[in-house]
């Protein structure tokens, strides 16, 4: 006999159809997160540590999100980070904090006025299986933007340039390796010594054809892709376009706050830099129309 879903109770609510936004790092869930932050009834949490925690283990060993546990671990830390408490603030990142303009340690929300939930932590793309089946009724918004704009922050993110320390990834990582863009455990010398423009164009690249999987995997009223690009320059437009996908109002005056420039990698990446990222994701950067030749 077939169980009955489990239905997630977080402080006395409900949590159905949670909302993630999933996409490379840099590819503006960031700047989404503070619109639905102050989207009426949602409270959305951003890089807790106890969803980090479980988040990288998952990307470092992607066998442990297939075991029987992981649905639970990844509940349980999700459960965790969306309690509503007295100083709950003070335990969420600063991305999240300055999002939802919090200048206290919280909380940011009242129980009494909270419906929906959602989280948009750094790297929850490799989380997605594990999400789908711990939260079936999920809604997930991926984010995608040129990869060159993509590896330009990157690079001058210490948070994501510190990932390609070969000390971070020991010996029982597993390969293949979405994180990291490997596909096979030969090629991880290779990886080693690749330029660091090289390895963010790996993880772009990778993220890019998750979410490709994602596209073709779910039903349209599961998933909606925003391009950064759009959100960026038709702020109301996609405003109205997700307020409908989530059926919520999504407030679009917080996207018009302060944003990495559209194209800005034509300044910022060195000659070669650029060129090795064209090179490296050719192919994906060709698909999603913004490399023509």
């Amino acid at each position: 006999m077939r169980l009955p879903p489990h239905i997630l109770v977080v402080n006395g609510i409900k949590v159905r159809r949670p909302v993630f936004l999933v996409g490379a790092p840099h590819s503006g869930t960031d700047l989404l997160a503070r619109a639905l932050k102050r989207a009426p009834g949602f409270h959305l949490t951003t890089g807790r540590a106890c969803v980090a925690h479980v988040v990288y283990a998952f990307a470092r060993r992607p066998s442990i999100g297939r075991t029987s546990g992981a649905v639970r671990v990844l509940r349980d830390a999700l459960a965790e980070s969306w309690q509503v408490l007295n100083g709950s603030c003070g335990l969420c990142s600063d991305a999240c904090r300055e999002a939802g303009g919090v200048t206290s340690t919280g909380p940011c929300v009242a129980t009494g006025e909270v419906t929906r939930f959602g989280d948009a932590s750094p790297d929850l793309l490799y989380s997605v299986p594990v999400l789908l089946r711990a939260f079936p009724d999920a809604r997930f918004v991926q984010l995608i933007r040129d990869g060159r704009d993509v590896t330009a922050d990157m690079l001058d993110d210490p948070a994501c340039l510190a990932w390609f320390k070969p000390v971070m990834f020991p010996i029982d990582t597993e390969f293949p390796n979405a994180f990291l863009g490997v596909n096979r455990d030969e090629h991880r010398d290779r990886w080693k010594t690749m330029p660091v423009a090289g390895k963010s164009a790996l993880r772009w690249r990778s993220a890019v054809r998750l979410n490709a999987t994602l596209r073709q995997e779910l039903p349209e009223d599961q998933l909606i892709t925003v391009r950064y690009e759009d959100l960026a320059l038709r702020p109301a437009q996609e405003a109205a376009r997700l307020s409908e996908f989530l059926d919520t109002r999504v407030p679009k005056v917080a996207l018009y706050g302060p944003a990495p420039r559209v194209g800005g990698w034509r300044a910022r990446l060195r000659a070669e830099d650029a060129e090795l990222v064209e090179k490296v994701a050719r192919q994906e950067l060709t698909r999603l129309g913004y490399l023509t030749s």
